[in-house]
């Protein structure tokens, strides 16, 4: 239900300056900060879904958490899969919460990346007064994925959200951006929905408090309904990362900036993916050879105008070369030469200046010469 005055129509280009204040990148192990929940929940969890929750349902493969469904009695019910929390471990209040992850599409599958008001356990501040942000959510074989807050409002229980129509068994990079003003949603960098939450507008006050993460694959339940494809199963949520950043203080001086990681391109021709020693950890993109390309989606350039990019790379020997282009090489912004750094881990920054339309771009990273790896670039207003 739509309060007035929620839905934003637009809203100015927020200028913080993101700073890494948390991650969990899987890379070996599952970090200390999630808790498991276990067993059918109350009610299924509020929604009458199908599963046993078990810890055993989530595991690392491949430098990634893998959370998988699986048909099998266990605990009186016919399903199992896994269900992990922050709470009493970590939880924030705004930031910019994001994680990459790669969903299953069959009937009767609900994963979701979501957060709960931590004050959840206290006397009057249960569901959904605690306040709840779903990040993303996914149904059925529905080609969009859901983004959407829960509240109690002036009226009782209200809620707010959108849709985006997204290749939903790739991955993707979904995110919020939330702060005093407002909840952004963004698939792959690119805003799809937008409540207004300053002044505590339509009883929104729930969500200027902490909250905690959420990674869970349910199966039915009243959303989905409950049939389910048994064929799919076991079905896996793969999830790359889990990271959070809060604003570092400060404003960038044009308004605009955007890290985009490398290994979250839509298409390749010749590329790997390999974990990654550099700060942050997680994974890089590497064995790049000439004539090799990663493609990124949906990228918004605010305003026409120059940007400088820049690029996290490495690479032994040196004499690399990239191209940065948009819309499938229709368009060539600019070329950079690719410096040694010493080692296929020994990270450097290296960046231009280049022109670009306002617009929405398709872009690419296009390897004129090989030899390097790279683990992300940013796109800066000047």
């Amino acid at each position: 239900m739509l309060t007035a005055g929620l839905a934003l129509a637009g809203s100015a280009a927020s200028a913080q300056n993101w700073q890494l204040v948390w991650q969990d990148e899987f890379t070996n192990s599952i970090g200390p900060d999630w808790v498991f929940e276990t067993g059918t929940g109350s009610g299924g969890w509020g929604n009458n879904e199908l599963q046993y929750y078990r810890r055993e349902n989530a595991t690392i493969e491949n430098g990634q958490l893998v959370i998988t469904a699986k048909q099998e009695s266990f605990g009186g019910m016919n399903y199992t899969s896994a269900r992990m929390k922050t709470q009493g471990r970590k939880s924030w209040k705004y930031g910019k919460i994001e994680a990459r992850i790669a969903i299953p599409s069959f009937t009767g599958s609900w994963p979701a990346f979501w957060m709960l008001g931590s004050n959840i356990t206290q006397p009057g501040f249960g569901w959904p007064s605690c306040g709840e942000i779903d990040i993303m959510e996914h149904v059925n074989t529905n080609a969009e994925v859901n983004g959407t807050v829960h509240w109690t409002g002036t009226n009782g229980h209200a809620s707010y959200g959108g849709t985006t129509p997204v290749g939903v068994t790739g991955y993707h990079v979904y995110s919020i951006e939330w702060d005093a003003n407002a909840i952004k949603w963004f698939v792959d960098g690119a805003q799809y929905n937008v409540i207004n939450i300053a002044n505590n507008v339509g009883g929104t006050d729930e969500f200027h408090k902490d909250f905690f993460l959420l990674l869970n694959f349910a199966i039915g339940g009243n959303w989905p309904g409950f049939n389910v494809n048994n064929g799919a199963l076991p079905g896996k949520m793969y999830v790359d990362y889990v990271r959070v950043y809060q604003d570092g203080g400060g404003t960038n001086p044009g308004g605009f900036t955007q890290t985009i990681q490398a290994e979250s391109y839509s298409s390749m021709s010749g590329v790997q993916i390999e974990g990654t020693t550099d700060t942050g950890g997680g994974s890089n993109v590497g064995y790049i050879e000439t004539g090799d390309w990663m493609a990124y989606p949906a990228v918004t350039i605010p305003t026409t105008g120059t940007y400088r990019v820049e690029y996290r790379v490495a690479s032994q020997s040196g004499g690399g070369r990239l191209s940065l282009d948009v819309n499938a090489g229709a368009n060539v912004l600019g070329y950079l030469d690719i410096p040694s750094t010493g080692g296929w881990q020994n990270w450097t920054t290296i960046s231009h200046n280049v022109t670009i339309n306002a617009g929405t771009y398709n872009f690419g990273v296009f390897a004129q010469t090989g030899g390097w790896n790279i683990n992300w670039f940013r796109i800066t207003k000047l």
